[in-house]
């Protein structure tokens, strides 16, 4: 079936078809952006929803060590992901459908516009011709009818007794001229006819149904994109549902790993006190006349407070007394025994970690001193004095801090444990507080051999490490160069603080 062949006389029809097709394009394409405009607001409102309960500050971050709490926070991240794969969807489906379609329609359109053209242009000719070929027409007949009657002039005239000879040749000239004039027109109109026939046979058999055809192919080419675009519609939103569903899982995930037995576990281990429980209350017989004795029972032991106690109400507005509380004491005993145990031993361990980093960076300084003694344009050793002299009393401040709080946890969880915990420390790098505080007798096997600096350089740009093996710099902060680019786009610094690492090449300068 051909529209050429099949359509040849309805191009009012086909004009009207081809501009529903056109229309319903764009329809399509209005309604998948409505379609992305939903899902953009529903990711919108998810990530608001995700934001509004997400657990801020210090003591959402102690619940959340709970499996429970955190679990929660779990589901809002991977919320927050689904979001994030309905912002795609929108995307995907504006970029892909949408975007395209419209340049696609724009295509359409001039195309059929052409064509249509084309077709009336070829009409337009046809009709020209048409009327041409009228005009020839009436001429014909005009002239074969003044001949016919010029001829039945010359007729009647040669009949006539009183024509003389001369009227006679007269008319039989005008009626010859005439009838001449006549065969010309009717040569002229048949020439003419002949032209039309092969001119319309032409409109009818090649032009119109040429361009019938070509709109035929516009439009099933129109009906293929937009069926394709229908399967996107479809096919873009499957493309994301493997990541949907590890969200979905990683939601499942987050609640069957929750430990209820765990969780509470944990509170106890952070809220028990350590406490006996009270003994019995002693009976005081002032029958007898004894004086009351202050009461050293269970009702008022040492260092228990009100709340420790598991029925008291809990009052929203501050006492008197609460207000004038003294502040909580450095060693902790403010705190229940098993709570005060914790609070040490974390205190230890930070002390612990600040030591040795300290440690590190009076060693590093050691290392630079050393380079300079031995290359003095690289820098003055008596420069980094100061730093030096800083670092080792910080040093000795953090032994000192160190034994003190090992002391309170020795009081705390007594001699035996204590010792075990003091050990542990030492053996993951805690200098005993009774070593010598001169830190520059020993070093370690690796500053034997002083690396010596291959040159100096400036800083550009300020950078920030906060990867492994990288460290920060200040603009226009002069560094020892102690490695090369090796080709990576890296470059191994030493600053004067005594910090070593990489940085990229291309924020700094070789100074000469």
């Amino acid at each position: 079936m051909d529209w050429g062949a099949d359509l040849w006389d309805q191009y009012d029809v086909i004009d009207k078809h081809t501009q529903s097709g056109l229309d319903l394009v764009e329809r399509y394409i209005k309604f998948v952006k409505e379609r992305t405009e939903i899902e953009q607001n529903y990711a919108k409102q998810l990530r608001s929803l995700t934001k509004k309960y997400a657990k801020r500050g210090s003591k959402e971050e102690q619940d959340c060590k709970f499996s429970n709490h955190g679990a929660f926070q779990e589901i809002l991240n991977e919320l927050n992901d689904y979001a994030g794969q309905r912002e795609l969807i929108a995307e995907n489906m504006m970029t892909g459908i949408c975007v395209e379609l419209t340049k696609y329609l724009q295509e359409l359109k001039q195309e059929r516009k052409t064509h249509l053209s084309d077709a009336k242009k070829a009409q337009q000719n046809l009709e020209s011709s048409f009327k041409h070929l009228e005009s020839t027409k009436k001429r014909f007949a005009k002239e074969w009818a003044e001949a016919d009657k010029a001829t039945q002039q010359a007729e009647k005239t040669e009949s006539d007794l009183n024509a003389t000879r001369l009227d006679v040749e007269k008319a039989k000239q005008h009626a010859h001229a005439r009838t001449h004039t006549a065969e010309e027109c009717r040569n002229d109109y048949a020439a003419e006819l002949q032209k039309y026939n092969k001119e319309q046979n032409l409109f009818y058999y090649s032009e119109i149904p040429q361009i019938f055809k070509k709109l035929q192919d516009m439009d099933e080419q129109r009906i293929r994109r937009l069926a394709e675009g229908y399967c996107q519609f479809s096919d873009i939103e499957k493309k994301v549902l493997p990541i949907i569903s590890k969200c979905l899982e990683g939601i499942s995930s987050a609640g069957t790993k929750i430990d209820e037995k765990q969780d509470s576990i944990l509170f106890i281990e952070q809220h028990k006190s350590g406490f006996e429980r009270p003994g019995d209350v002693e009976f005081e017989d002032y029958s007898q006349g004894i004086k009351p004795a202050t009461s050293d029972s269970s009702l008022n032991p040492p260092k228990v407070r009100a709340k420790l106690w598991p029925f008291s109400k809990k009052h929203h507005k501050i006492s008197h007394a609460e207000k004038h509380m003294p502040p909580a004491a450095e060693d902790f005993s403010h705190l229940p025994p098993e709570q005060r145990k914790k609070r040490l031993q974390a205190k230890i361990d930070d002390i612990t970690k600040e030591l040795q980093k300290t440690q590190d960076q009076s060693d590093a300084l050691e290392k630079m001193k050393g380079v300079y003694e031995q290359n003095p344009q690289m820098g003055d050793p008596s420069s980094l004095e100061p730093q030096i002299t800083e670092t080792a009393q910080n040093i000795g401040r953090l032994r000192g801090e160190l034994a003190k709080y090992e002391s309170w946890l020795s009081e705390a969880v007594g001699g035996e444990e204590s010792t075990n915990t003091i050990n542990n420390n030492t053996q993951h790098g805690v200098v005993a507080a009774d070593q010598p505080q001169n830190i520059y007798t020993e070093f370690d096997d690796e500053f034997d051999d002083i690396e010596t600096p291959i040159g100096q350089c400036t800083a550009l740009y300020t950078f920030e490490g906060n990867s492994e093996g990288t460290i920060s710099i200040t603009e226009g902060e002069l560094l020892s160069i102690m490695e090369e680019d090796k080709g990576d786009g890296w470059m191994r610094v030493l600053r004067a603080s005594g910090e070593e690492g990489y940085i990229p090449s291309s924020y700094v300068k070789l100074t000469p």
